[in-house]
């Protein structure tokens, strides 16, 4: 039987904390199950042992008793801050980009479209981000309800 790299040794204020969290009815079931798998490894069960009780796949178990040990009894339960990615586009660029939809199509071209505009946007020089997804030039438009029209579909009716 090959040995534990990350041991997990609870102390009494953690192991009354996870009993409330197993017996308080307004915890999740992910976090039910961490505090039940942490109490049982606590009591020296294998990994095997606990998936099978606790409903969790060993892998998962690993990954538990590694981040407590690596990053603490809380990061366990409450996560690590996640950082947020930057905006694709500033305020200015925003602006731009709804002024470009208010003004005339390309030559050629009926209407803007998501993709139209994410080639024109590459295209311009005013700007400090030279490329921007579909995504997010249809999330933009809709915060300013500026979506362009949809195509126009063709509807099947029985009398045809």
């Amino acid at each position: 039987m090959p040995h534990k790299k990350y041991l997990v040794t609870l102390t009494e204020e953690e192991k009354k904390i996870l009993h409330e969290i197993i017996n308080k009815g307004k915890q999740s079931d992910q976090k039910r199950k961490r505090a039940q798998a942490l109490l049982l490894t606590d009591e020296g069960y294998t990994d095997a042992m606990i998936a099978g009780r606790v409903g969790m796949h060993h892998r998962g178990i690993e990954e538990l008793r590694h981040r407590f040990v690596e990053e603490g009894f809380e990061t366990v339960f409450e996560g690590k801050p996640r950082e947020h990615r930057p905006r694709a586009l500033t305020g200015e660029d925003e602006a731009r980009l709804i002024a470009l939809v208010g003004g005339p199509a390309p030559e050629g071209y009926p209407r803007w479209t998501l993709q139209l505009l994410k080639d024109t946007w590459a295209t311009l020089e005013h700007t400090g981000t030279k490329t921007v997804s579909r995504e997010t030039i249809r999330r933009i438009l809709k915060k300013a309800n500026l979506m362009p029209p949809a195509k126009p579909r063709m509807m099947y009716s029985p009398e045809s």
